[in-house]
C-alpha cells in the first residue's frame, strides 16, 4: 500500500472518530446550554496542554509578539467553540456539517485581504459554487432558518477567520501562546456564563464529556499520523468523509435522514472544496495554500492544535535521521 493511501485511511478513520466527538455534543446538548459543554470540555483538555507545555523547549515567553492578531484569533476560536457546539446541538447532523464545509470557501476568500493571496478566475468560480451549495442547503424562504443555522455559519466564518490569522503569524508566535491563549479564554468565559445556565451532571455525562475530550485527542493523534504518511493534498479532501459519517450516526442514533436538497448542497460545497483543495496543491497556482495549511478540522479553542504537533514531529524526525547518518 502506498503512503498516500495509508494516508487517506488514516484520515477517514480520524474523520470518524471527530464524527462519534460530535455525536456526544449533540447528545450533550439535548441536556445542557452549549457554555456547560465547553466549559467541561476545555476543563478536561486542559492536563494535555499542560503536558505540551512542560514538553515545549521552544525559547521564549508567553506574551505574544503580535497581541492585536493574537487577540482576534482568541476571540474568533472562542466564538467558533460556542457556535459549533450549539449548531450540532439544534441541527441535524448532516446539515450541521454541510453548512460549516463553507469554511474552506471562506479561508480562501479571507486570504485575500489578510495574507497577500491572488485568487484566479477558477478558484473564485468554486467559490461562487461552494457558496450556491450553502444556499441550496438553507433554503432561504423555502425553510424556516432557525438560530442554529445562524450559529453554523459564524461558526464556520469565525473559523475560517482563525484559520487565517494562525497562517499569518503562525510562522513567528509560538505554538503555545496561540494555543494557551484561546483555550484560557474559552474557560473563562465559560466559567462566568456557567452559574446561569448550569445543570448538575450526573456520572454518565461526566463520563461522556471525558469520552468527548479523548475522541478529540485520539482523532488528533491518528490525523497526525495520516499526515505524516500521506501528502496534505491527499488528506486535506478526506474531511469531507464526515457527511457520510453524520448520515450514519444521525440515522442510527437521532433518526435524522439527510433530505435532498441538502445533499445536493453539501455536493456542491465539498465538490468546490475539493477542488480548491487540488487546485492549491498546484504550487504555481497558491503562493501561501490557506486551506491546505488548516489541518482540516475547524478549531475550537476546546483541545489540541493540530499545525504544531505535527511540526514538532517532523523536526524530531529529521534529527534523528540527521543523527543516524
Amino acid at each position: 500500500m502506498s503512503h498516500n493511501a495509508k494516508g487517506a485511511l488514516f484520515a477517514l478513520l480520524s474523520f470518524g472518530i471527530f464524527s462519534a466527538h460530535d455525536v456526544i455534543v449533540k447528545m450533550l446538548g439535548a441536556h445542557y446550554a452549549p457554555f456547560q459543554i465547553v466549559f467541561f470540555s476545555v476543563l478536561f483538555s486542559f492536563p494535555l496542554v499542560s503536558l505540551m507545555l512542560i514538553r515545549d523547549t521552544t525559547p521564549g515567553h508567553l506574551r505574544p509578539i503580535h497581541p492585536w492578531w493574537t487577540a482576534l484569533r482568541t476571540v474568533s476560536a472562542v466564538i467558533t467553540g460556542f457556535c459549533v457546539f450549539y449548531a450540532f446541538s439544534v441541527l441535524p447532523l448532516a446539515q450541521t456539517y454541510a453548512i460549516l464545509f463553507a469554511q474552506p470557501l471562506l479561508i480562501t476568500v479571507l486570504a485575500i485581504p489578510i495574507l497577500g493571496e491572488t485568487v484566479r478566475l477558477r478558484r473564485w468560480l468554486a467559490v461562487l459554487v461552494g457558496l450556491a451549495g450553502v444556499l441550496v442547503v438553507l433554503r432561504p424562504g423555502g425553510t424556516e432558518l432557525t438560530l442554529g443555522h445562524a450559529a453554523a455559519l459564524v461558526g464556520a466564518f469565525s473559523g475560517a477567520l482563525s484559520a487565517i490569522v494562525v497562517r499569518k503569524i503562525g510562522h513567528e508566535e509560538r505554538s503555545v501562546v496561540l494555543m494557551i491563549y484561546p483555550m484560557t479564554t474559552n474557560f473563562i468565559v465559560m466559567a462566568c456564563a456557567l452559574p446561569f445556565v448550569y445543570k448538575p451532571m450526573p456520572l454518565e455525562h461526566l463520563g461522556g464529556v471525558f469520552v468527548m475530550a479523548a475522541f478529540a485527542l485520539v482523532g488528533g493523534l491518528v490525523l497526525i499520523a495520516a499526515y505524516r504518511k500521506g501528502e496534505a493534498v491527499i488528506v486535506a479532501p478526506m474531511q469531507y468523509s464526515q457527511m457520510l459519517w453524520a448520515t450514519l450516526y444521525g440515522a442510527l442514533f437521532f433518526a435524522e435522514w439527510p433530505d435532498g436538497m441538502t445533499l445536493l448542497g453539501a455536493a456542491l460545497i465539498i465538490g468546490s472544496g475539493v477542488y480548491i483543495v487540488l487546485r492549491e496543491g498546484r504550487t504555481s497556482v497558491s503562493e501561501n495554500t490557506p486551506v491546505l495549511r488548516t489541518r482540516s478540522r475547524f478549531e475550537t479553542g476546546t483541545s489540541l492544535r493540530l499545525g504544531p504537533m505535527i511540526r514538532a514531529m517532523k523536526r524530531r524526525e529529521k534529527v534523528m535521521q540527521e543523527t543516524t547518518r
